[in-house]
Formats: C-alpha cells, sequence, structure tokens
C-alpha cells in the first residue's frame, strides 16, 4: 500500500479516535482540547504507522491552532457518544479529510524532493560522467538536460520533437541520452544496438530518430538496420551487442535508475530535480531557463521576476 494511502487510513482512524475539528470548537465545550491531545497521544502511541506519526502530529498541532480552545471541563470522554458525533461531523464536512490529504500529499511530494536533491548530488558522476553516455548539443553548455528513454517508449516517442528543437535552438545546452530499456526484451536489443552506435563514428541523433519516428515495435533488428544505413556493419553490430562491454552500460544505467527511483521513461534529469513523463516543450524550456537565472530548475518568485 502507498505510503499516502497508509498516512490517510491512519489519520482517518485518529479522526475516529477523536481528533475532529468540530471536537474543540466552543459548540463542543465539554470536550476540551487536553482531552483530545491525550486521545490523540494514545492512538499515536499504537504502533500500526509508526512512518506517518510526525506527519500526523504536524497536521494534528495545525487543526487544533486553529479551534478556539474550550475551557478545561474534564469531562471523561464515551465513545459510545463520541464517535457517532464524529461520524456524523465528517460526512458534513468532508473537506477535513481533503485537508488531511492534501497535507499529507504536499509532505510526501517534500520529502521525495529532498531525497532526490541527495541522490543526484552523491550520483553526480554517474550523471554526468558516464562513459556510455549520449552527450548531443555543445559539450560545454552552461545547462546540462538528461533524458532516460526506452525505443518502444510512446511517451519518449512524443518527446523527440521537444528534445530536437531543444537541440536547434539553445547553442548552448548539453543533453545526455541514457538507454534504459525496461518495456520488452526488444526495448533491450534495440537499446544494445543504440550502444554500439553511440561508440561508433556516425551520427547517434539520425539512428535515434530512426528508431522513433519508424513504424511498429522497435526491435533489435530495426535497430540493426537503422545502423545500417548510417554505413555499420550489421553482422558487426550483432556479433558485438551481446558483450560484457554493452551489457555494463546498460547495467549502469540500471543500477542509477534504481539509486534516483526511476521506475519510468522518459525520465528527465536537471539540476536538482527529476521529472517523470513527458512535461512538454514549454516546460523543459521553463526549466532550462530557470537554470540560467538561479542555478535551478525552479526558482523562487522574486529571482524569476527579476526584483
Amino acid at each position: 500500500m502507498p505510503r499516502l494511502t497508509i498516512a490517510l487510513a491512519a489519520t482517518v482512524l485518529l479522526l475516529g479516535a477523536g481528533l475532529s475539528y468540530a471536537l474543540i470548537r466552543p459548540s463542543n465545550a465539554g470536550l476540551d482540547e487536553a482531552a483530545v491531545r491525550a486521545i490523540v497521544d494514545d492512538a499515536l502511541a499504537a504502533p500500526a504507522h509508526p512512518a506517518d506519526v510526525s506527519a500526523i502530529r504536524t497536521i494534528v498541532a495545525d487543526i487544533l491552532a486553529e479551534g478556539d480552545t474550550p475551557p478545561h471541563s474534564g469531562q471523561k470522554l464515551d465513545p459510545a457518544t463520541l464517535n457517532p458525533m464524529i461520524e456524523s461531523y465528517l460526512l458534513e464536512n468532508p473537506s477535513i479529510l481533503q485537508r488531511v490529504s492534501d497535507a499529507l500529499r504536499a509532505e510526501v511530494r517534500a520529502a521525495e524532493a529532498a531525497r532526490a536533491r541527495d541522490a543526484l548530488n552523491a550520483l553526480q558522476a554517474q550523471i554526468y560522467d558516464d562513459p556510455g553516455n549520449v552527450v548531443l548539443g555543445n559539450p560545454d553548455g552552461d545547462v546540462t538536460l538528461v533524458e532516460m528513454f526506452d525505443y518502444n517508449c510512446g511517451y519518449c516517442r512524443s518527446s523527440l520533437p521537444d528534445v530536437a528543437t531543444l537541440l536547434a535552438e539553445d547553442p548552448n545546452l548539453r543533453i545526455i541520452l541514457k538507454e534504459f530499456p525496461i518495456l520488452s526484451p526488444e526495448s533491450e536489443q534495440a537499446a544494445r544496438v543504440g550502444v554500439l552506435v553511440a561508440q561508433a563514428e556516425v551520427d547517434y541523433w539520425d539512428f535515434h530518430e530512426q528508431l522513433f519516428t519508424g513504424r511498429g515495435q522497435v526491435t533489435g533488428e530495426a535497430a540493426l538496420a537503422a545502423a545500417q544505413k548510417l554505413g555499420l556493419n550489421p553482422v558487426e553490430l550483432r556479433l558485438q551487442m551481446d558483450t560484457p562491454a554493452v551489457s555494463e552500460v546498460l547495467a549502469r544505467n540500471h543500477q542509477l535508475a534504481r539509486a534516483l527511483n526511476v521506475s519510468g521513461t522518459p525520465t528527465f534529469i536537471i539540476g536538482d530535480e527529476i521529472i517523470p513523463g513527458a512535461i512538454g516543450l514549454e516546460e523543459l524550456r521553463l526549466r532550462i531557463a530557470n537554470m540560467r537565472a538561479c542555478g535551478k530548475p525552479t526558482c523562487d518568485a522574486t529571482l524569476a521576476s527579476g526584483t
């Protein structure tokens, strides 16, 4: 079960134990804040979802901070009375669960972004200096965009014109392509040929475009045919494509993907951001412009506006 689902389920359980915002409003003055906090602490003491305790405590604190603290009555909370009240309140105010869900999603995104930044910092050499990288554009460019792709990925195919436009319009952009075949054995065979084409004295981008603009599934045979059009000997390529040297290039890319928690294609890397999916030309342009403006793919509003 995803962490967010677990966290939300845990929060709903806590709400069922007395966490409802309704219980700390003056209309329910018999249930004081101290009692609510005590119930929350008891519920959080359970070991069911320890990874989400911090997130739930934060949300609880925010909800309590927004309410008007009623007088301390010391009244004992009766679950038989309390639980129907909470259920009724949640049914009448479903936005509470949405607020909790939004807060948890925001925290998950922030945590994932922080982990991604740490991983990117630790893996700079593997990302940018791997000898198996295909480097296009300006090798000394001031901004580098990395794409991990699979030749049978439809979204990678749709991203091809975006990458081509960036190459044509931006003389200071370096683009690194990494073969990341994950969709089928045919993808891996095509990638193996791609590794060899990248090492040859031919136009790799021509090969790349041929495979992504052709019809049908991209196979090893299709890749060999594309390489032959560039003047390479398909027989020699066939003999080399399963050698350890080629396998090591693909293995390093898969190892990098695991370290970065990358599981789909295309995945773009720029600065301290890992971007899953085909986000479109304008979004890529924006991130490249931000890298030049503030050194990050997303600039603060004041920096972005130039003030």
